[in-house]
């Protein structure tokens, strides 16, 4: 992917679009494969990054929602538990199964807990990962050594998909554009346009180069997430608020805090939390908070409150008590859940995801998670083709390989191999650029599992433009380290400069502005 070839085909004032979708998130870059794929004329834009918003900041989690079986979700459960197959069998390289471990430390949860994985395990029909079994504490004790053992009863241990959000969206941004779609970061919509009332297509801006430019188009998905309402404004400035902002808040320890094979889960935390202890890249990401937010933000950041809630939790399951100078990372995400009542606990409204069309012909998709993205993304695009009478052809999602796609192993990666598992196929062309010039070998930093030819690959070919771009979401440095992530960034914008022609003035202000943002995912002493 090359941003300058896809402006040049964005702005084609010749084109008149099948389907614009705005928003370059997981729903967003979905439905430009749903799309890209049935052969409709496809584009995508986005207004920073892919991914910059809550489809980078996850828990790392490809699952049914054990904690929707809880609330008698069904619905929701077998759909996600089916998409969660089909995507382990599309992005292997992507996805991986985990063992997650639910402790039990009164008598009664051996009972409750087993039942409802057993439940779980058979929603999944065919597309399980492997059934869910009882342990005793010895066994508990095998795969997660640092659990706390005191008041250990045994407990139930059940599977799960793990996986890295950021660079499944750059593959889906690759499948899209792989099949004919063109996709651009750093292009912001600022007007909607119509003709007798109905939307034709929007005006966007490009914030790099400054320019406006006029984007035609048959049906017009507004895909934003917790930005979902200022799209709908644009469309109807007296539109009530849809979304409610919940975050989700986490924090990241070094592996010694969990060293086992499994993650741990607690369904029910004292206030009816739900908390996650899972290895990723290496690391450990414990999590999440359910908060109301008021607002949506491009940035949010967790409370302190929350770091304290989570900090404590996890000193109360593990061995060895994370203090906040152990904290490698803190970091949220909105979720765009879907107005429901006047319910102002967040934890308990549904996940599942909801299209509308407005009266002048405005598609919106919102609410759901990233294990449904595939689901949500053809519901939506099945919508708009009827909208704007596109001739019919049905989703072909369900069996399509993505980007990257490769045969590979159940286990997840260590975050040691090189390159990563996550490139997949594309694993030979960064060897390649390795080959060619040896001395992008070179790590980035000590403390983090990165190499200069990374930088190369994320600016020639996934659209990376900032340092930002690089460090946070087409590698994962700031996540597994934000303080190693800072000190790596001169030398990622070096590396940037050559690659894109920046002057030092250039590496100066990304550095700057790398800086500042990174700086607020440092926790406070």
């Amino acid at each position: 992917m090359n941003r300058d070839e896809m402006l040049q085909a964005l702005t084609d004032k010749s084109t008149r679009w099948d389907i614009l979708i705005i928003g370059g998130g997981a729903t967003g870059l979905g439905c430009a494969v749903d799309a890209a794929t049935r052969g409709y004329r496809t584009a995508l834009v986005e207004q920073s990054d892919f991914a910059k918003g809550t489809s980078s900041r996850s828990t790392k989690l490809i699952h049914g929602g054990v904690r929707y079986l809880q609330q008698g979700n069904l619905k929701l459960v077998r759909e996600s538990l089916r998409e969660r197959g089909l995507l382990m069998r599309n992005a292997p390289h992507l996805v991986n199964r985990l063992g997650f471990i639910v402790p039990n430390y009164k008598w009664w949860e051996g009972i409750f807990y087993g039942v409802g994985l057993r439940i779980y395990d058979r929603l999944a029909g065919n597309l399980s990962l492997g059934r869910s079994e009882h342990l005793s504490c010895a066994e508990l004790l095998q795969h997660a050594p640092t659990l706390e053992p005191h008041g250990l009863r045994g407990g139930v241990r059940y599977y799960d998909g793990q996986f890295d959000d950021a660079r499944l969206a750059i593959s889906l941004a690759h499948t899209a554009a792989g099949a004919g779609a063109v996709v651009s970061n750093y292009m912001q919509v600022t007007s909607l346009l119509k003709r007798n009332e109905q939307i034709c297509g929007a005006m966007v801006h490009d914030l790099e180069t400054n320019r406006q430019h006029e984007l035609a188009a048959r049906a017009v998905i507004n895909a934003t997430g917790v930005f979902t309402d200022s799209i709908r404004r644009l469309d109807a400035p007296g539109e009530t608020k849809l979304i409610v902002p919940s975050q989700g808040a986490h924090i990241v320890l070094e592996k010694s805090f969990l060293p086992g094979d499994s993650a741990i889960m607690v369904p029910k935390t004292d206030d009816g939390r739900v908390l996650f202890a899972i290895p990723w890249h290496d690391r450990v990401v414990i999590g999440t908070t359910d908060t109301p937010k008021s607002q949506p933000e491009l940035e949010p950041h967790p409370l302190r409150e929350e770091i304290d809630f989570l900090l404590a939790h996890a000193a109360r399951y593990l061995t060895k008590d994370p203090q906040p100078e152990n904290v490698l990372c803190t970091f949220a995400g909105l979720r765009p859940l879907v107005k429901s009542g006047q319910t102002k606990n967040t934890a308990l409204v549904p996940r599942d995801h909801t299209v509308l069309v407005s009266k002048s012909g405005l598609v919106t998709v919102t609410g759901g998670k990233w294990t449904t993205y595939r689901r949500m993304a053809e519901d939506t695009v099945d919508q708009a083709a009827l909208m704007a009478r596109l001739a019919w052809r049905a989703s072909t999602t369900s069996n399509l390989r993505l980007h990257g796609w490769m045969e590979t192993g159940e286990e997840p990666s260590t975050g040691k191999e090189w390159p990563p598992r996550s490139y997949g196929s594309d694993a030979s062309a960064l060897r390649q650029i390795v080959k060619e010039d040896p001395a992008l070998n070179g790590m980035l930093h000590p403390r983090l599992p990165y190499r200069g030819a990374e930088v190369v690959w994320a600016v020639r070919h996934e659209m990376a433009r900032t340092v930002e771009d690089v460090l946070a979401r087409r590698t994962r440095a700031l996540f597994l380290d934000a303080r190693a992530s800072m000190e790596a960034a001169p030398k990622v914008a070096g590396l940037m400069a050559k690659e894109l022609g920046r002057e030092q003035q250039w590496q100066a202000q990304q550095v700057a502005a790398y800086r500042e943002v990174a700086g607020a995912y440092v926790p406070e002493a």
